[in-house]
């Protein structure tokens, strides 16, 4: 015999009332809990490819920053100075005027 809703409904007080509890979640709320956990994992994956991201350009400013100051020693030894000024090269000596270079 099939159940109609009201049926059911009362079978649910009946297993509430006698303390008979569900085995499962409903498949709504399966799908849901399922959803989030999936987006939960999906932006942990996107904030580690950006720290790795992260950690690649810390490393290339490392990188940089070693090039500058190779550039400028050479400059403190060819100009006596390495104060340049970078928008048009221009070599901002020393107030005193002197220059270490050795001709």
């Amino acid at each position: 015999m099939a159940k109609t809703k009201g049926e059911s409904s009362t079978t649910a007080k009946i297993k509430e009332l006698t303390g008979v509890k569900p085995i499962k979640i409903t498949d709504a709320e399966l799908k849901k809990v399922q959803d989030t956990v999936n987006g939960i994992n999906r932006t942990q994956l996107e904030i580690g490819s950006m720290e790795i991201r992260k950690h690649e350009m810390m490393h290339s400013i490392a990188g940089l920053r070693d090039e500058l100051t190779v550039l400028q020693g050479k400059f403190e030894k060819e100009y006596g100075t390495y104060d340049i000024n970078i928008q048009d090269g221009t070599i901002n000596y020393p107030e005193n005027g002197e220059v270490n270079k050795e001709d």
